[in-house]
């Protein structure tokens, strides 16, 4: 196998999961795949983490290493020789962090935004904010139980090791995320107050106005990110 183009630790993840009608995906599926679902249903996840210890080609990114990260994406799958790859796509990602906001967009055409953000982390509570407006708007939640093995659903969420991004001529770029399996546990939303239609908007807007239908946090793990190819 060869060097992944990018290493580093996520930690912490804070994952809120709804159902969605696939139409509202649908326009953003990258050429070559096909919407994912569990339990007949097709999901969207906004997740918080702690992007840690980054290094690109092997050398680490000094003065960046470490910031927290919000996500919104969904899921997808790709058939290849009998082998089924199942991935993510990225609808939005936040960052504090410009320089990585522009290596993400220059070599995978991932659709970063730069926004001051922060996070609090305990053993029993998990929290990630941004600023907006001058305003911190966050998103948190207390553990309700201890870490353990994923149930299946928690592994439809967490165990995708295949990322997919459209490309502006229409073209579709892969890549391959390794990590070890992470444990999860259960989690109550103590706090959502994001101005989602200012970042993702109103269509999202209802969407994420919803509760969610699931929270879990799983606890992460150093990961590797290999370089893209088209597909």
């Amino acid at each position: 196998m060869p060097n992944p183009f990018l290493t580093a630790a996520w930690r912490d993840l804070l994952l809120l999961n709804w159902r969605v009608d696939p139409a509202l995906l649908a326009p953003s599926v990258p050429a070559g795949t096909e919407l994912d679902q569990w339990d007949g249903a097709h999901w969207v996840s906004l997740v918080g983490f702690r992007f840690l210890d980054l290094a690109v080609k092997g050398m680490p990114a000094l003065g960046h290493r470490d910031f927290p990260e919000i996500n919104l994406r969904f899921y997808v799958r790709r058939e290849v020789n009998g082998e089924v790859r199942r991935g993510v796509v990225f609808l939005r990602e936040l960052t504090p962090r410009r320089i990585v906001e522009w290596v993400a967009r220059a070599v995978y055409n991932e659709p970063y935004q730069t926004l001051p953000m922060r996070s609090v982390v305990s053993n029993t509570q998990t929290q990630y904010e941004l600023q907006q407006a001058g305003q911190w708007q966050g998103i948190t939640a207390r553990a309700t139980d201890n870490w353990r093995a994923p149930n299946p659903m928690e592994e439809f969420f967490i165990e995708h090791y295949w990322g997919y991004n459209r490309q502006t001529d229409g073209g579709t770029i892969e890549y391959e995320v390794t990590h070890p399996k992470w444990k999860t546990r259960a989690a109550d939303l103590s706090r959502f107050d994001v101005d989602v239609e200012r970042i993702y908007g109103s269509e999202w807007a209802k969407v994420l106005g919803r509760a969610p239908d699931s929270v879990v946090l799983a606890d992460g793990s150093e990961v590797a990110v290999f370089s893209g190819g088209r597909i």
